[in-house]
């Protein structure tokens, strides 16, 4: 199984939630650390040239792949990866799943601020505060989000494609 969790730049949420799903990071009853956040693998380290583009995190304790993308505000990224991956599954008889999750829904306002300011203007000195404090408040829903992936990949076995919107998540 092929586990990718995609939002507008892949670099803050969605590093977020492939650590949690590769037990990176452990979201507990206390908020999450400066140092805990800032050392998750490429949170805040991608730059315009990464999107588009699928980053390997790692394989999760059952051996699936994890990746995260970052699709700007193209609405056609994932349909497309669907579509791409349908063909490559019937053309080459694959064995496979995909399971598309978007974080988006749970992005704050303060990750969203942050963002701006630290990828888009690249103040950090004023982004990553704001970064710190969007992701302690979004960690606990972005953990429910990775479970609940985790758990309807579990259950589906009937598509080999499933895309979550995640419509239902908000911090």
């Amino acid at each position: 199984m092929i586990f990718i969790y995609n939002d507008y730049g892949g670099t803050h949420t969605t590093a977020l939630a492939a650590a949690i799903h590769l037990q990176i990071l452990n979201p507990s009853s206390t908020p999450l650390t400066k140092e805990e956040i800032l050392g998750v693998p490429f949170f805040n380290k991608l730059t315009k040239q990464d999107f588009g583009k699928l980053i390997f995190h790692g394989k999760d304790s059952e051996g699936h792949s994890v990746y995260t993308i970052g699709r700007k505000s193209q609405k056609l990224v994932i349909p497309s990866l669907k579509e791409f991956g349908t063909l490559l599954f019937d053309h080459f008889n694959i064995d496979e799943r995909i399971i598309f999750s978007n974080t988006s829904p749970t992005v704050p306002l303060f990750l969203s601020i942050g963002g701006f300011f630290s990828r888009g203007l690249k103040i950090d000195s004023i982004g990553v505060p704001f970064l710190i404090k969007g992701a302690q408040q979004c960690i606990f829903t972005i953990n429910e989000l990775v479970e609940n992936t985790k758990k309807i990949a579990d259950t589906s076995t009937e598509e080999k494609i499933i895309v979550l919107e995640n419509k239902n998540y908000s911090s």
